[in-house]
């Protein structure tokens, strides 16, 4: 499973007008604010901008400035596979480490929504020995336990991090992992193609 909560696109307004400037071209500059507050890009804006974009990350560095805060939940397997894109990207994550014994266990804190009822069986064996040796350790602060926890944990268990990206960086996720195995990274590129402009901008500049 994942959960992408709380997207927030920023700086729009700054990269048009820096998309401008090799130019000097700022009399072009046709965009707009709603009176919703948001940035809305014009016909001769949106135009120059695709244009860029399809032309490559040397003639598009504009979208290094257009700004997404997000915040996903997901499994500790798919972000082991996000963490792949490190430049440019920023995240702060729930910690295991200081955390993992605040609440008590239970499924609802894995990925399992495609095990088979073997590996549930498994799972839930898991969960009953996480869940005693975190009792264990609020009652006797003894580390021995905390380590059982974190050594034990499986790649299943979701965490939650507030990631910052760009829209180049999209570019690259998203032309990267559309057509991967997770259904976690559908679910994610799905995202991708929900955000402004994202058509023009993102995944509409490849041909393949």
């Amino acid at each position: 499973m994942i959960l992408i909560e709380r997207t927030s696109v920023m700086n729009l307004e700054n990269a048009i007008r820096g998309m401008r400037n090799p130019m000097n071209a700022w009399d072009r500059i046709d965009s707009h604010y709603d009176c919703d507050g948001n940035y809305i890009l014009g016909e001769n804006d949106l135009s120059r901008a695709s244009s860029l974009a399809k032309a490559g990350s040397d003639h598009r560095k504009y979208m290094r400035m257009i700004f997404v805060s997000v915040d996903v939940t997901a499994p500790l397997y798919w972000w082991k596979e996000y963490d792949t894109y490190k430049v440019g990207t920023v995240a702060n994550s729930c910690s295991t480490m200081h955390k993992i014994h605040a609440k008590a266990f239970g499924r609802e804190d894995f990925s399992c929504d495609r095990m088979s009822e073997k590996a549930l069986t498994c799972l839930d064996n898991v969960i009953e020995v996480l869940e005693e040796q975190r009792q264990a350790y609020l009652e006797t602060k003894d580390t021995a336990y905390w380590h059982d926890m974190i050594q034990l944990l499986p790649s299943s268990y979701n965490q939650m991090r507030t990631c910052t990206l760009n829209y180049e960086n999209l570019i690259n996720i998203y032309y990267a992992r559309r057509n991967h195995k997770l259904p976690e990274w559908h679910t994610y590129c799905g995202w991708i193609e929900s955000l402004p402009y994202a058509k023009e901008l993102i995944t509409g500049i490849r041909s393949e």
